[in-house]
């Protein structure tokens, strides 16, 4: 079996039109899904659809089979129709100068002995086709630069720069619903389905040489050849960071996923070193994971584990500074004298003058951006985790929402405590591009209100708005680890 080439990955997820074979009136089948998300998201290459009718869907004028389509102006398929069929549609494909085929289809590899035959046999016509095979038992491709959703379900991420490969479907459901909620973007997206030819290591080889991902995150439930793929994954962390979430590590685990996608589980500690010595950085789960991502996506890479947590309040700090405390890669930055003799002039006498850096309700309108450039660019520290963010808008949202609003001066003061925690927000990116050091921003209030003026500035300046201070020093781990494998190698 050929490996796929970069013209194919090309037609997969930039393809110059699109034919959806087995497009449905019925908005409940696949053929109607895949066709409208197609159109929905605004892809602008040439639409195609097939139907044994020759019915109109959504507007297009479908063609009874791939014969009656034009020659050289789709170079991707989505395939929707039954199994049976697919053979004689993949033939009349590769004839119009299909060179990419996504397989729904199940009943093959995970399906038992007569499955296993007859996905050998796609392989096997696809590779004499020319044609990159993704699937069968898949979702769909997700590709943001071009406005592609060629996908069996929702939704349709932001365009950003994470990659992701997974052999679940619903996973990719998962990340693509975390970006949405985040507002980190997403670059390509694909359900490698049972992997039968091209899999979730060859997805992701091809996306360390994408301009525009910079950041691969991936789902695997077992893998045929595991040292092929963690020497692939090598390659790949030399390129971008990769991030990792596995399935099938467990005995339980590993039969749901046999019966899954046909995948045979490896052995979970000889893997996980393999990963640590590829540079692949491993989550336990998929919230996790895509924070994980997120952060190599919209932070820089520190330069050192030396952390200093800055906070409004005590009791978050403290917390904050005994997860740091209790990490195997992180550590409390000590304050130099010169650091905390600035920081003095900031302050009333009562802040904590230690790590955390508490400012004890001191700071006026402009003391946090001026305390947290203070700290960032101090050679000590290496990162910054800000605490607090959004507790001004919080008691905003209770004046704008109260019997008293808007006299007796809450217009003017509701508007003024969210315009700081914008304000913030705004200071720990712009510090943080200016440094080229790592400032996470870490509050319930992510999740709790994501309209409060803090945390919707954070998304607003392209990055991550941590729910939990433990949450956000878990992603520091991930990103610090990573640049310390890089440093190691001269990278």
């Amino acid at each position: 079996m050929s490996r796929p080439t970069a013209e194919q990955f090309r037609a997969l997820f930039e393809p110059r039109g699109v034919i959806v074979a087995g497009a449905s009136t019925h908005p409940g089948k696949f053929g109607f899904v895949c066709l409208h998300n197609i159109l929905a998201s605004g892809y602008r290459g040439s639409v195609f659809a097939t139907n044994l009718d020759g019915a109109p869907v959504l507007g297009v004028q479908t063609a009874r089979s791939i014969d009656e389509l034009p020659a050289g102006a789709a170079d991707l398929v989505f395939v929707c129709t039954p199994k049976a069929a697919n053979v004689e549609v993949l033939r009349a494909c590769a004839a119009k100068g299909v060179t990419a085929a996504f397989l729904t289809s199940a009943g093959y590899g995970e399906s038992g002995p007569e499955g296993v035959t007859d996905q050998a046999e796609l392989v096997a016509l696809c590779d004499e086709l020319g044609i990159l095979l993704a699937g069968p038992n898949g979702q769909g491709v997700v590709s943001t630069p071009v406005e592609l959703c060629a996908q069996i379900v929702a939704p349709y991420p932001p365009a950003g720069s994470i990659g992701v490969a997974s052999q679940s479907g619903n996973f990719v459901s998962s990340f693509l619903n975390w970006s949405v909620a985040t507002g980190i973007g997403i670059s390509r997206a694909v359900s490698a389905g049972n992997a039968a030819a091209t899999t979730v290591g060859d997805y992701l080889g091809w996306y360390a040489n994408d301009p525009a991902t910079t950041v691969g995150l991936a789902y695997v439930e077992g893998l045929a050849d595991g040292r092929g793929f963690a020497s692939t994954a090598r390659e790949v962390s030399e390129l971008m960071p990769l991030v990792l979430v596995t399935g099938g590590s467990t005995s339980g685990g590993a039969r749901a996923a046999s019966s899954h996608t046909g995948s045979l589980a490896t052995d979970d500690r000889v893997f996980d070193g393999a990963c640590r010595q590829a540079g692949v950085t491993r989550a336990e789960t998929i919230e996790e994971a895509f924070e994980a991502a997120a952060t190599f996506a919209t932070q820089p890479l520190p330069r050192g584990n030396r952390v200093v947590v800055m906070t409004t309040a005590g009791g978050w700090g403290v917390v904050t500074a005994d997860a740091i405390s209790a990490s195997r890669v992180l550590e409390l930055a000590e304050m130099a004298p010169d650091l905390l003799a600035a920081i003095d002039e900031k302050l009333p006498p009562r802040w904590s003058r230690n790590n955390p850096v508490d400012l004890a309700g001191g700071e006026t309108r402009d003391t946090i951006p001026e305390v947290l450039e203070l700290i960032a660019r101090h050679d000590s520290v290496d990162s910054i985790i800000y605490l607090g963010l959004g507790i001004q808008s919080n008691q905003a949202a209770m004046m704008r929402s109260g019997p008293f609003f808007p006299d007796q001066g809450l217009e003017r003061i509701v508007a003024y405590h969210e315009r700081q925690d914008a304000r913030f927000a705004e200071a720990a990116a712009s510090v943080s591009s200016a440094t080229a050091k790592p400032i996470l921003t870490a509050t319930e209030l992510a999740v709790a209100d994501p309209a409060n003026a803090g945390p919707a500035a954070v998304r607003g300046s392209g990055r991550l708005c941590y729910s939990s201070a433990n949450r956000a020093v878990r992603a520091l781990e991930h990103l610090t680890r990573h640049a310390t494998w890089r440093r190691v190698r001269g990278l």
